[in-house]
Order: structure tokens, then C-alpha cells, then sequence
């Protein structure tokens, strides 16, 4: 099982294929050529998630070289909207997911109201954070801890998802008004706030996604996001108290002036990132995970012993 001091050292790789380039493998490196002139050179040892954006060539022997060494290929298409992953993965721990499968519905909601506690006790310390509060912040603090106290007694997911649901229009109604909120819309592209959190939580997911693989939990399995056709509702599931760390280094980057308008097209009632501008948005996103990776990859260790019944207490993130 891969332990802290191996995974600190490994990296997130963010590749654009834009041109021509081309990804071989040469005595266990990951080597990027360019006009077949070597733009980069990474030690496979090295290397967690590569999330490679638009068309490319892939070896058979690369694939597998992949395999052998644990790593994850997130293929994305122009657009960043991922079309297939490759992994390898931990099939063996048949214990794990029997455990998943016979879960009864009451305990599955206890873990989904353990994990709606986290996200919304995270949202909430991020509107706390604020050095001047309004009238309107103060009031929206105490509706949100109101509604926090309320989740613990949840009877249903109906309630749950009630409770999430609130606590999440008030949060950002909040947390973003000063770069001009409008409303959460996902995967509508109808402003550039909206269309740059789509692109981050779909990296944030698929990084927690390769850490679940590692236990060999069955992500299509839920606690809280009900089973869906081909949807990875477990990975969605543990990035919940995560999304705050997207939110913030949003907003972050709105304070910077490190989004700029210009880099984004409105097409087809619908804003789009121009690829060539994409790495600078990407930067802003891999300095917020790898800032945080420990936490993660501790929660999902600490996760899947809970879920063993190797500890009683679930596990915590606080932003």
C-alpha cells in the first residue's frame, strides 16, 4: 500500500498535445518530445495523475508502463470534459467492496451526514474568514450554523440534500459577490465563474478518484450521491468537503487579477477557455491540490479505515 513519504513525492502532470507532441517511454521516464526535440523528462517513480488534454500519441508499452507503476491517465478533449480514464485497478480487495455492498441504507446515511457536516462546516469557515463582514455575512453565518446543527438528525437523503443544498445557495451567494455571482449552474458554461469551477472540480475529482483507486474501492458504489449510470459516485462523495478548496482558490484568483476576461470566448450562449491560455488557469488550480495533498490522501487512508471498522472515528478536513 503506498504510504505518505512515496506519495509526497509524487507529481501531478498537466500535458497539452496541442502541437505535436509526442509521449514516450526511455529507461523509466516519461519523456515529452516536441518537433522530436525532448521538452521534458519525468521519473515514472515520480508521477500520480497525468491529466492530458487533447489528441496525442500513446504507446501500448506506455499504457502499460502506466499500469506497472500505478498511475493514472485522465484523457481530456479540447474542451477539458474528460472522455476516458486508464488505471490499474486494486480489483483484489474483494473484502473492501463486499463491505461496500452490504452496507444497509441507515449506515450509508450516517457516512453521507458525516460527510455533508465537513463540507458545510468548511463553507462556512470560509465566509468566517472574512476581515469585514456586513450586516447581510453575519446573518447568513448564524443560517448556516442553524442549518449545521439540524444535519446530524436527518431521517432521510431528502433532508440531507435539503440541508446541503441551502447551506450551498447561501454560501455562494455570499462568498462570491464580489466578483459579480450570479448562481451555481453546473456544466452550463453561462459565466466564467461557473465554467472555471466546472474545469477544477473535474480535476479535484479525478484526484481524489486515483486516491480511492488505491484502496480499491468501487467508485461507482455511493454513500451519499445515489448510484447513477456510469457516474463515479463515491469519488464524488469523499471531494465534497474538498470543494472548498476550489471555491477559495477562485476567489483568490479574482483578488490577484489573475483572470482575465479576454482569455475567455462566448459561443453558443456559453463561455469557453481558449486553450492557449489554459496552462495559466491550470497553474492556479495545481498549486491549490498540491498545497492540500496531504490532507487528502490522510482523509482517504483514514476513510478506508473507518470504513473497515479499523477506527470509529470518521475522518476530519478543515480548510
Amino acid at each position: 500500500m503506498l504510504q505518505f513519504p512515496d506519495f509526497e513525492e509524487k507529481q501531478i502532470l498537466f500535458i497539452e498535445s496541442f502541437d505535436t507532441k509526442n509521449i514516450n517511454f526511455e529507461n523509466e521516464n516519461l519523456v515529452i518530445k516536441e518537433d522530436w526535440n525532448i521538452k521534458n523528462k519525468v521519473s515514472l517513480y515520480k508521477i500520480f495523475t497525468i491529466f492530458l488534454i487533447w489528441e496525442t500519441t500513446l504507446t501500448s508499452v506506455l499504457i502499460r508502463k502506466f499500469q506497472d507503476f500505478w498511475i493514472t491517465l485522465v484523457l481530456l478533449k479540447q474542451n477539458f470534459l474528460p472522455y476516458l480514464v486508464i488505471w490499474n485497478e486494486t480489483e483484489w480487495n474483494f473484502l473492501l467492496r463486499k463491505k461496500q455492498y452490504e452496507k444497509t441504507e441507515d449506515e450509508m446515511l450516517h457516512i453521507a451526514k458525516e460527510i455533508v457536516i465537513l463540507k458545510t462546516k468548511n463553507q462556512l469557515s470560509l465566509l468566517k474568514w472574512f476581515r469585514e463582514k456586513d450586516e447581510n455575512i453575519k446573518k447568513e453565518i448564524l443560517q448556516i450554523n442553524e442549518i449545521i446543527q439540524k444535519i446530524p438528525n436527518s431521517m432521510n437523503y431528502e433532508s440531507l440534500l435539503w440541508y446541503e443544498w441551502n447551506v450551498s445557495k447561501i454560501f455562494f451567494g455570499s462568498y462570491f459577490l464580489s466578483i459579480g455571482w450570479n448562481k451555481r449552474a453546473p456544466r452550463t458554461k453561462i459565466d466564467i465563474q461557473n465554467l472555471l469551477l466546472d474545469i477544477w472540480y473535474t480535476y479535484l475529482f479525478h484526484f481524489i478518484e486515483a486516491l480511492l483507486r488505491l484502496y480499491g474501492f468501487d467508485n461507482y458504489y455511493w454513500v451519499y450521491h445515489r448510484v447513477w449510470y456510469q457516474r463515479k459516485s463515491l469519488a464524488l462523495d469523499i471531494m465534497e468537503p474538498f470543494r472548498c478548496i476550489i471555491d477559495k482558490a477562485l476567489l483568490k484568483a479574482y483578488n490577484l487579477k489573475q483572470i482575465d476576461k479576454k482569455d475567455f470566448t462566448f459561443r453558443n450562449w456559453q463561455y469557453e477557455l481558449d486553450w492557449k491560455d489554459a496552462k495559466k488557469y491550470t497553474k492556479i488550480f495545481l498549486i491549490a491540490i498540491m498545497d492540500n495533498k496531504k490532507e487528502m490522501f490522510y482523509f482517504v487512508k483514514e476513510y478506508y479505515k473507518y470504513f473497515m471498522k479499523w477506527r470509529d472515528e470518521f475522518p476530519k478536513f478543515e480548510i
